[in-house]
């Protein structure tokens, strides 16, 4: 099998490029996104290119599971098809199964705009809870996935790997959730660290960075334009009053890789 690695803001995917579909296991792509074991990535995207018809995406998480969008992985699959020949710098849309986006290659590919669709909010937009002996408030959101915001003084890694597998896996969630730990600088920067729903830690994500400055302009913290700051990079984000999302964002080439078929076999 063979894929084309890319990463944005930190947030690594391969990308399948191949002839034959493709058909893996979720533990197989356990073993391919294990970094030890396998090629290591945050995920997997498989597209779905039908000339005539357009673009569609499925976008596999590293225990095998399916996300309904990835930011990230949106804006690097943008670049694939940029750097296949098949989009130019006109607009483009793609599907994914939490709906259709709006894409725009930018800067020769190495920047990507997408509009991410609507944020939405539930009848319940704040949940009050003790994790571990901190008292919290949890605000949900969706972009088509699942996140939950939490705002803190300080964000940091630690935080993010202690208390996000918990928050992750409340029954508030019966999908589960991305959660995003957000300290806000001032009314255009926020500072976030994010645990990843099927994931786990990572250094970056498009759609919690959505996530948090929606939920942080409607909240009056922040304006309608915000950077997000994360341990991989930096996205910007742009919100109408409808709440309807605009981010931009980075994505850099990393390499093209075969897969060996002995690496399936470590498979029991």
């Amino acid at each position: 099998m063979q894929f084309v690695k890319y990463h944005a803001a930190g947030n690594d995917y391969l990308v399948y490029h191949d002839n034959t579909p493709f058909d893996c296991s979720a533990r197989a792509i356990s073993v391919i996104c294990d970094r030890h074991r396998g090629l290591g990535s945050d995920g997997i995207l498989v597209p779905v290119i039908e000339p005539g018809r357009g673009f569609s995406v499925h976008i596999f998480n590293t225990d095998g599971s399916e996300a309904e969008k990835s930011g990230n992985g949106l804006r690097i699959l943008c670049r694939y098809l940029w750097d296949q020949g098949v989009v130019s710098h006109e607009p483009f849309e793609l599907m994914t199964k939490g709906g259709k986006v709006h894409c725009q290659v930018l800067d020769y590919g190495r920047r990507i705009s997408i509009a991410m669709g609507m944020a939405t909010f539930p009848d319940t937009e704040r949940h009050s809870i003790e994790i571990d002996g901190r008292h919290l408030y949890l605000n949900p959101v969706s972009m088509g996935n699942p996140h939950c915001v939490v705002f803190v003084d300080q964000t940091t890694e630690a935080l993010a790997r202690k208390l996000g597998p918990t928050i992750e896996h409340l029954s508030l969630f019966p999908n589960r959730t991305n959660v995003q730990f957000v300290n806000v600088v001032d009314r255009r920067n926020l500072m976030v660290h994010i645990w990843e729903r099927g994931v786990g830690y990572t250094l970056s994500s498009g759609t919690s960075s959505c996530a948090a400055a929606a939920v942080s302009r409607r909240l009056g913290f922040v304006d309608d334009q915000v950077t997000v700051h994360m341990p991989g990079g930096q996205i910007t984000i742009e919100l109408d009053e409808e709440n309807n999302v605009l981010m931009q964002g980075p994505v850099c080439k990393i390499g093209r890789y075969w897969l060996d078929q002995e690496c399936l076999t470590q498979i029991g």
